[in-house]
């Protein structure tokens, strides 16, 4: 693993360049300040219009630990799991590429390259925005229960780390929206994930372009 040069720390997109296979660990996480929870529920909404600036690499590692990452000594995480058992993956897709974070490093691991992000959801602004995160469920982790459980208690964990997404980006003045319209199987293949694994939902980060929202 690599810390990042000044050059990469510019732009949130370096990271995820899957032209290395290191992964690269992220700015520490900022936990101090920001507004009251209560100030974040008031704020917090759906918002379906992006504008194309990439995120700083700063509100990026922000915004991953706030979804799912580590929060105590112990290892875990902001988000509660099912039966204490991690069953997702959260797939970070961008304009440079397509990588994996790691909670326990605080890293993303490059995945493949190429841009995905308009395979993440059929409506006209998904591939605009610059981050779509993916929550895929790891079926191995899950071969004790019916394929129904698998596809519940993955989608209950997603929504847990979806709402994290929600209220950090309502403290931090971000736009985003939890989907469930994608094509599952196509995004499925694109990320060439196995038989055993399937994507739950995505959700669309950055900056609201600043039009009102439909009637």
């Amino acid at each position: 693993m690599r810390a990042l040069s000044p050059a990469e720390e510019c732009t949130a997109n370096a990271p995820v360049d899957a032209r290395s296979p290191d992964p690269f660990l992220l700015p520490k996480p900022g936990i101090e300040g920001g507004m009251t929870l209560r100030e974040a529920l008031t704020l917090r909404r759906s918002i379906r219009s992006y504008a194309e600036t990439p995120l700083p690499l700063q509100q990026l590692s922000d915004l991953l630990w706030a979804a799912c990452g580590v929060n105590r000594e112990s290892g875990e995480r902001t988000a509660p799991y099912w039966r204490h058992r991690i069953v997702l993956d959260l797939f970070v897709l961008q304009s440079a590429g397509v990588s994996i974070y790691d909670p326990p490093t605080h890293a993303l691991a490059p995945y493949m390259k190429g841009d995905l992000r308009a395979l993440a959801g059929q409506q006209d602004f998904v591939g605009r925005a610059p981050l779509e995160l993916v929550y895929v469920a790891r079926g191995e982790k899950m071969v004790d229960i019916t394929a129904i459980e698998r596809q519940l208690y993955a989608s209950v964990d997603a929504a847990f780390i979806g709402q994290n997404v929600y209220l950090f980006c309502a403290s931090a003045g971000l736009a985003t929206v939890f989907r469930g319209a994608v094509d599952k199987s196509r995004l499925a293949r694109a990320l060439q994930l196995p038989d055993t694994d399937f994507v739950t939902f995505a959700q669309t980060v950055g900056f609201s372009d600043g039009k009102p929202p439909p009637p």
